[in-house]
């Protein structure tokens, strides 16, 4: 009986062994260890202003996300480019939540857009799914109303305002139809005109080279895809606030 013990004991032992050793092993915390050094996404991270230069501020979804850090680097010492920590996604979180994002500090220049959210197709939970499995999140009439009010919540900042025309939906995207973002944008340039609100035509630059700058089948843009955009929005900014 005590050998039996001895020898369960020294099982024992040895399995607890061989659990510290996986434990400590290289890769036994890969995961998290991953994504501590990954860290947050630049593009979220809220800036210090710098004392003395105009305030801007960048309002979309991913496709803004990712022409953000490269906008803050073309403006670099020449305006304090800031952005919602967030994804702005379509004009239903807009209206919710334009308030927040515009703070109580003075804006010079607010360069925004909202579309591709708008037009995808959802299911009943929120879900992004095939076209003939779901319905437009915001439909193009409900669509013009919400840009119409939040353009006149935005004119009330007093800073100048830059409507980014929604870029192209490609063949094979999933959740949406290619040219729905034509019919959006004809409809937000409605609403821009009216308000005297000045255009940044991103559909019209990145159209005509979709191959080079933007991921196949995919609405989003590869990292020097972002940065071709930044430059066109980067480019805009400055020539308004040289107004």
């Amino acid at each position: 009986m005590s050998q039996a013990r001895t020898a369960f004991c020294g099982i024992g032992i040895l399995a607890l062994c061989v659990a510290v050793l996986v434990a400590q092993a290289p890769g036994a915390d890969a995961g998290k260890a991953k994504a501590k050094a990954k860290g947050p996404e630049p593009a979220l991270v809220q800036i210090e202003d710098v004392p003395g230069l105009p305030r801007v501020l960048l309002i979309g979804d991913s496709i803004s996300i990712g022409y953000t850090p490269p906008v803050r680097e073309l403006l670099n010492g020449k305006a304090n480019v800031h952005r919602p920590p967030v994804n702005c996604a379509s004009t239903l979180v807009g209206l919710k939540s334009l308030e927040a994002w515009l703070g109580d500090k003075k804006w010079d220049v607010i360069h925004f857009n909202w579309g591709l959210h708008d037009l995808k197709y959802i299911d009943e939970k929120g879900a992004l799914v095939a076209v003939d499995k779901g319905k437009q999140q915001v439909p193009l009439d409900e669509y013009e109303r919400n840009l119409r009010q939040l353009v006149q919540q935005l004119k009330k900042t007093g800073a100048k305002l830059i409507w980014c025309a929604t870029t192209p939906v490609p063949e094979g995207a999933a959740g949406r139809v290619p040219g729905d973002e034509v019919k959006y944008n004809e409809a937000a340039a409605s609403v821009m005109k009216d308000n005297g609100v000045e255009i940044s035509d991103l559909h019209a630059f990145a159209a005509s080279k979709l191959r080079d700058i933007q991921h196949p089948k995919n609405v989003h843009f590869t990292t020097e895809g972002s940065r071709r955009l930044a430059e066109v929005v980067a480019a805009k900014i400055e020539k308004v606030l040289a107004k």
